[in-house]
C-alpha cells in the first residue's frame, strides 16, 4: 500500500514586521520549516512535537493545502498538496483549533448538517454520519444535538470539531492540538478514538501535542521538530534510548537572582532551567557520569548563594528526549 503522507525538503519562510521602539520597525524573515522530510503509512498515528514556532502547525497547514510552502514536495494519498489540492482535500479530515469556524446560534447537530452539505454528502449520507459521530463522541449525553453552539463547554466544542474533521470519513486525518486546555475526561474520549480509528479503520494521522505523556499513549511514531528542522524521530521507546547513557539530575534550588546560564555554561552539559517562582528553581542536567560532575556543579551554584532544595537522578524519558533536543542552550 502507498504511503497516506510523503514529504520531502519542505520548505517556508514568513516575513514579519518587528518594532524597535515606537515609531521605527524593520522586516525579518522567519523561517517556519527549513526542509523537513517525513512519511506515514495508513493505520499510523504520528506525533509531531515541538516548542511553541517549532514549524508544526505550519506543517499542518501545507499538508492541509492552506499554505503554500516556498520549495519542497508534499504528497497526501498520493496527491501533490501543490498540482492537485482539491484531490488532497477529498482525503482528509482537518481540526485546527475547537472552537473557530462554528456558527453560535446553531446547535451541535445543526452545525454538522451545515458542514456535511457544503462537503457535499447527501441527506440520507449526513443523517447516518451525524448521528453516528454524536453517539460515538457522547455528544449526545451533554446535550450536544439540542445546546446551541454558544452554550458548549470547551471539552464539547472539541468534540465537535473532531466530529466535523471525520464527517467524510476521509483516510487521513490532520489533527493539531486536539486536546489543549480540555478537562482529563474529554482528552481521554478523543485520545481513545484517534487510536481506535487509526487501528480499526486504518487512518493514516499526524497528530501534533505538547503533552508527552499523550504522545506517549497515543502516536505509534513521533517527529520531533525544533527551530523548522526535525531533530529526532522514532517510537517512543526508541527516542528514549537516543541518550542511552545520559542521566537526568534534577535539582530544585532556592534564592539568589545570579544568572544560572553563567554558571552552567562553564560545565561541558546541556542543561534546562525552570523558574517555579521568584525564588525556586528547577535544574535538568543531561550527563553521562553523574558523579563525575555533580558535586562541582552543587559547590559551584551554593557558592553564588543558592540553597540546594532536592537533587536526584533518573533515566531519561519521553519528555527528557524533547527537552534534551527543543530547549537546551
Amino acid at each position: 500500500m502507498s504511503k497516506a503522507i510523503i514529504v520531502k525538503n519542505l520548505r517556508k519562510t514568513y516575513s514579519s514586521k518587528k518594532r524597535i521602539g515606537l515609531l521605527r520597525s524593520f522586516r525579518e524573515n522567519i523561517e517556519a520549516l527549513r526542509g523537513i522530510s517525513f512519511d506515514i503509512d495508513y493505520g499510523e498515528v504520528v506525533g509531531l512535537l515541538g516548542p511553541n514556532g517549532a514549524g508544526k502547525t505550519t506543517t499542518i497547514k501545507i499538508l492541509a493545502t492552506l499554505l503554500i510552502p516556498d520549495s519542497g514536495e508534499a504528497y497526501v494519498a498520493g496527491y501533490s498538496v501543490l498540482d492537485e489540492p482539491s484531490k488532497v482535500r477529498e482525503n482528509i479530515g482537518i481540526m485546527l483549533t475547537v472552537e473557530k469556524g462554528f456558527f453560535g446560534k446553531l446547535t451541535g447537530k445543526e452545525n454538522l448538517e451545515y458542514f456535511a452539505s457544503l462537503y457535499g454528502l447527501n441527506r440520507r449520507e449526513a443523517k447516518e454520519r451525524i448521528d453516528y459521530l454524536i453517539k460515538t463522541l457522547e455528544l449526545d449525553k451533554l446535550g450536544g444535538d439540542y445546546k446551541l453552539f454558544e452554550e458548549f463547554s470547551l471539552g464539547m466544542k472539541a468534540r465537535l470539531s473532531l466530529a466535523r474533521a471525520l464527517l467524510t470519513n476521509a483516510p487521513i486525518l490532520l489533527l493539531d492540538e486536539p486536546t489543549l486546555g480540555l478537562d482529563p475526561p474529554s482528552a481521554r474520549k478523543i485520545r481513545e478514538l484517534v487510536k481506535e480509528l487509526a487501528r480499526r479503520d486504518s487512518k493514516a494521522v499526524l497528530y501534533t501535542t505538547h503533552n508527552m505523556f499523550e504522545a506517549e499513549i497515543v502516536c505509534d511514531r513521533i517527529i520531533l521538530i525544533n527551530k523548522g528542522l526535525i531533530v529526532a524521530q522514532g517510537t517512543p521507546t526508541d527516542l528514549k534510548k537516543i541518550i542511552p547513557k545520559t542521566k537526568v539530575i534534577n535539582l530544585t534550588i532556592r534564592g539568589s537572582n545570579r544568572d544560572l546560564n553563567e554558571i552552567l555554561n562553564n560545565f561541558s552539559v546541556k542543561y534546562s532551567v525552570e523558574e517555579i517562582d521568584d525564588y525556586i528553581k528547577n535544574i535538568k542536567l543531561y550527563v553521562k557520569n553523574p558523579e563525575d560532575i555533580l558535586n562541582e556543579i552543587i559547590k559551584s551554584i551554593v557558592k553564588t548563594g543558592y540553597d540546594i532544595l532536592r537533587i536526584n537522578i533518573e533515566e531519561p524519558s519521553l519528555e527528557d528526549v524533547f527537552i534534551y533536543f527543543s530547549e537546551q542552550s
